[in-house]
């Protein structure tokens, strides 16, 4: 890594933060060099995903920056999980204003840990001086033939998604003076938007199972929205159904219904997996809740047409809310 200014011990702190052995034997070259040298493991394909958080954009200015070091990586992992990938590899990029050796400890230990927990090796990256902007890329392995992709969907087959939605944009939602909630629910709410917890031993077991997968990322509407594109296929959803938290829960059934809708159907930043597979393997799939230790919720079902239509007690949803877009106003 390199790109800070030199003058009060950046590339020091930079190599005391960021530069560690790599414990894996297919690491060839890791930090320190112009390029990373890795082996690849025979019979494999390699996955490659990128993914930038801007601060004011993607993240609130004065984040925890432990958790923003946990979330960089996260977010890259969720992708992987959604491709049935296994991860490996990182490399780290990022501009900073400043070379702070609190901000930047704190910010490792995030990273770090959970690189540790899910065995992956930082072997590279580049800093810079500027408005903090974090851009970090995962390689991951899968068995050749075996990645989910967007395409699978067919018609006949059920929608799942793990976990709750919805948590992360309602703590957003508190943490901006939109709305309120208890505080015993508060920073569990917030966690799940600092600190998303990404599914990757889910994403792995369900190669073989899964016709299409995605991670909620942008909003569930707008996710489930490329299955259907890249599939050829409608998505039908009832919304009922989403799994969500008691403090959601209430707000749909009140005066901040509207508010609610947003945060479950297009808040984005769950990071959970949200899939397609066919029905006659529905109970594969509720007996893969248990092996994986990860809520699995049936939420709807694919048809032949196009596009994604929620439902409620029957009808079609009016008004369904937009799905986060990175280049909105």
């Amino acid at each position: 890594m390199s790109g800070l200014p030199a003058g009060d011990g950046e590339f020091a702190l930079i190599e005391r933060h960021f530069t560690r052995r790599s414990r894996s034997p297919d690491v060839v070259l890791g930090v320190g060099d112009d390029g990373a040298i890795v082996r690849p493991t025979p019979g494999h394909e390699t996955v490659y995903t990128v993914d930038m958080l801007v601060e004011g954009r993607h993240f609130l200015p004065g984040t925890n920056p432990e958790r923003l070091g946990h979330k960089a990586l996260a977010v890259n992992l969720s992708d992987l999980a959604a491709m049935g990938a296994t991860p490996r590899f990182a490399l780290v990029a990022g501009a900073l204003p400043d070379a702070d050796p609190q901000w930047l400890a704190a910010f490792a230990r995030g990273l770090f840990a959970l690189a540790d927990a899910e065995h992956v090796d930082v072997i590279g990256g580049d800093t810079t001086r500027g408005p903090r902007n974090l851009c970090l890329t995962l390689i991951g392995e899968v068995p050749a033939g075996a990645a989910l992709t967007r395409a699978g969907a067919r018609d006949g087959d059920d929608v799942w998604v793990s976990g709750s939605l919805g948590d992360a944009m309602l703590g957003l939602a508190v943490l901006e003076g939109r709305t309120r909630v208890a505080s015993a629910a508060l920073a569990a709410l917030v966690a799940r938007l600092e600190a998303p917890t990404p599914r990757v031993a889910l994403g792995t077991a369900l190669r073989g199972i899964a016709s299409a997968a995605i991670d909620v990322s942008d909003g569930l509407v707008g996710d489930l929205g490329h299955v259907a594109q890249r599939s050829g296929v409608r998505i039908g959803v009832d919304v009922g159904a989403i799994p969500r938290a008691a403090a959601l829960d209430a707000k749909l059934g009140g005066s901040e219904r509207a508010l609610a809708l947003q945060c479950l159907v297009a808040g984005g930043d769950d990071y959970e997996l949200a899939f397609t597979a066919p029905s006659a393997l529905r109970a594969e799939v509720a007996a893969l809740a248990g092996v994986v230790g990860v809520p699995l919720t049936r939420i709807g079902d694919v048809e032949a047409g196009n596009g994604v239509v929620l439902h409620e007690h029957g009808a079609p949803l009016a008004d369904v809310p937009r799905a986060f877009d990175h280049f909105a106003g």
